[in-house]
């Protein structure tokens, strides 16, 4: 008696999915299960994935004419379960929402020419930023010592030292991390060009945990040479963030086990960069 098996269509991970897989296995409780706490080889792990993801990858286009790359075996997609929204559509600072959960949020602040988002905190955050396309100016800072948290009573201000000082980047660049006390905590984006920036955030904002966006106007010390004082502000009236639908390739949060090979191959390469 002969067995007859279904036919099974083995389909790739997205390069989003295989983000979103390899932060929930770098800083989620349950990815702590399958490896240790998240390292800097961890963080490594992820900053090469973003190396490797385009606008089109996150369903934006850039406006350079070039075919997505949403598979990473390098097959093209159809486009019409796929859609792409457009750069020059623009015209406000946006936030593409892609995901969030309580250990981590994936999302892409797409900005017009000149646009600016003001200096602004991540407290006690790791933010991995990887500029899709386009140029930015970055301001940032670290504190030199932590002020105390924030309250209606008194507000965070202090002496910091300057980690970039209007310094500009191009794409393609190699992905910027930052940490709580380093690699810029504190920083603003201004478009020289219209630009996009995926943002892998954890943990995500939140108020009730006390970990609120806070804004500062910064003064520099003229005696004093790459430092500057720092003071908490309102959030400034003129800023507008606007949001838009993510259109680019579906995110599951629960992987079928028929995707299991490719999980762990992930976590194979995670072991090339935690050394």
């Amino acid at each position: 008696m002969s067995m007859v098996f279904p036919n099974y269509t083995v389909v790739p991970l997205s390069k989003v999915q295989r983000l979103h897989d390899a932060c929930d296995m770098v800083f989620s409780s349950a990815g702590m299960r399958m490896m240790p706490a998240a390292t800097l080889g961890g963080i490594r792990w992820l900053q090469h994935l973003l190396d490797g993801m385009g606008a089109a990858d996150v369903g934006i286009d850039d406006g350079e004419g070039e075919k997505p790359s949403l598979l990473d075996d390098g097959d093209e997609p159809s486009l019409k379960s796929v859609g792409l929204l457009p750069a020059h559509g623009f015209t406000r600072i946006t936030y593409v929402h892609i995901h969030e959960s309580d250990d981590f949020s994936i999302g892409v602040f797409c900005f017009p020419a000149g646009a600016t988002l003001p200096l602004h905190d991540h407290p006690e955050m790791v933010v991995l930023s990887k500029l899709l396309y386009g140029s930015v100016r970055v301001r940032s800072y670290d504190w030199l010592t932590a002020p105390p948290p924030s309250s209606t009573s008194q507000r965070k201000c202090g002496l910091a030292r300057v980690v970039a000082a209007d310094e500009v980047r191009r794409a393609p660049c190699e992905t910027s991390v930052l940490f709580p006390r380093s690699g810029g905590n504190m920083h603003a984006f201004t478009a020289v060009t219209p630009c996009a920036i995926l943002d892998v955030i954890t943990p995500p904002y939140s108020e009730e945990h006390g970990r609120p966006s806070t804004y500062f106007n910064d003064v520099p010390i003229s005696s004093l040479p790459g430092f500057a004082f720092l003071e908490e502000v309102e959030m400034p009236q003129d800023l507008s963030v606007v949001g838009a639908p993510y259109l680019g390739p579906r995110i599951m949060d629960d992987m079928d086990d028929d995707d299991d090979d490719d999980y762990y191959d992930d976590y194979d390469d995670y072991d090339d960069y935690d050394q």
